[in-house]
């Protein structure tokens, strides 16, 4: 009797068109970041260091000057890109198709548009546009090999994990990612794709990013005090987060799309760079302030002014029509809001070093402000070097974090009479 070979042939299929969809994630995600450095190394004249010394050490003219330019590209960029290009599919939309499609000149151009507005200084972060290059290409692949709906939608979900591990070195919060935020579900056919494309995509990616965590921190001692400060915080991070995250939603959906962009844009790009002569620190996508709250122990005042600064800065570049992501963003409000609460706490009961407050802060507001407890737990330990000491402590603040927000939404769901109640 003859061996029907079909099934192990679609399994060969997936298989390969997972290892593509891996290779072009990383690709697409190392392209990006030599884009941005680029862009970034331009405009502020600088060829070591991080972005937040090149910012410091260039004239406070050339802030205002690069943020101008920010805002035309933003403004001309996007409104050429509304009025003549196809209309933007994001990834969650395309996912809900039977099988998914985005425009690719459309959707390469508002990555790259995001990626250059951000080197030259938006405070947005960077991550959306590889995630959205990386599903790009994949529904390419899927579409080429000739894999089933469900697979295909698979894959797609996958690259954009792919490319989220690829440009920030985190292949594990890149699978979580996808299985968390884009799948929804923890099955095995699911988690072996997610994993496996962000193993690769991250490989690939290290050609161009540096195998090393994002923030490179101090040793973390674990300690009472932190234990505690963490049950008391995780409510306060709660309450934050979901503030930033209705305020940057609210924003966004509020953004012009015709021609007011080619006036909103610059403005509010000029006025970031005017706030940027005292406070470099508000431009780019928060990887400097959140590096100051890690390592440079600010004082309570300027952390608490930052937080303000930046979360005024997110929101007012989101209102004018401008794209960007909002995971570094809101890691970086958190990381300052731990400073403002631990220095606070540090009267009461002593003993923790501030970074520990930073980023145990950082995760639990970015688990909130993304919806993500799972991800963001293991992003904050993959951008700080998985330092064991803060686990413990990271996740009891997330989950108080987590509690809150999803009662504050509840109440004001049936506030605004909606009749939905409870977490989505």
């Amino acid at each position: 009797m003859p061996v029907d070979h079909t099934p192990v042939a679609r399994r060969l299929r997936f298989a390969a068109a997972a290892l593509a969809v891996g290779l072009a994630a990383g690709a697409a995600g190392a392209a990006l970041a030599l884009l941005l450095h680029t862009v970034q190394h331009a405009a502020y004249g600088y060829s070591q260091g991080s972005f937040l010394d090149g910012v410091e050490a260039a004239p406070p003219s050339r802030r205002v000057v690069a943020m101008a330019l920010a805002g035309v590209v933003a403004g001309l960029g996007w409104w050429l890109l509304h009025r003549y290009g196809s209309p933007l599919v994001p990834i969650a939309r395309a996912l809900r198709m039977k099988r998914p499609r985005m425009p690719w000149a459309t959707t390469s151009a508002h990555a790259a548009l995001q990626v250059v507005t951000i080197g030259l200084g938006s405070p947005l972060g960077r991550e959306v546009a590889p995630r959205e290059l990386s599903a790009l290409f994949a529904t390419g692949i899927t579409r080429r090999v000739g894999l089933t709906p469900d697979q295909s939608r698979t894959l797609v979900a996958c690259a954009a994990g792919g490319g989220l591990a690829a440009v920030y070195d985190v292949p594990l919060g890149g699978a979580l990612f996808t299985l968390e935020v884009l799948l929804g579900t923890w099955a095995l056919r699911s988690v072996v794709p997610a994993v496996l494309i962000a193993a690769v995509a991250t490989l690939v990616a290290r050609l161009v990013v540096p195998d090393e965590p994002a923030y490179i921190l101090p040793e973390l001692p674990f300690s009472g005090s932190l234990i505690v400060w963490s049950m008391v915080v995780g409510p306060v991070v709660g309450t934050c987060a979901y503030g930033f995250a209705r305020l940057t939603a609210a924003a966004s959906s509020r953004a012009p799309r015709g021609n007011a962009l080619l006036v909103t844009a610059p403005l509010a790009f000029v006025c970031v760079g005017l706030l940027a002569v005292p406070f470099p620190q508000l431009l780019g996508n928060g990887k400097g302030p959140a590096d100051i709250a890690f390592t440079a122990h600010p004082s309570l005042a300027l952390a608490a002014v930052l937080l303000l600064l930046r979360t005024a800065v997110v929101a007012l570049c989101l209102r004018a029509g401008a794209y960007g992501g909002l995971l570094t963003p809101s890691f970086a409000n958190g990381a300052l809001l731990g400073i403002v609460a631990g220095t606070l706490w540090e009267s009461v009961w002593p003993g923790a070093v501030p970074g520990s407050y930073a980023v145990v802060a950082a995760g639990a507001f970015l688990a909130v402000a993304q919806r993500m407890p799972v991800t963001a737990s293991v992003l904050a330990l993959e951008f700080t070097g998985l330092q064991q000491e803060v686990v413990i402590p990271l996740l009891i603040a997330v989950a108080g974090a987590t509690a809150t927000a999803a009662l504050l939404r509840d109440l004001v769901e049936r506030a605004a009479g909606t009749g939905r109640g409870g977490d989505r």
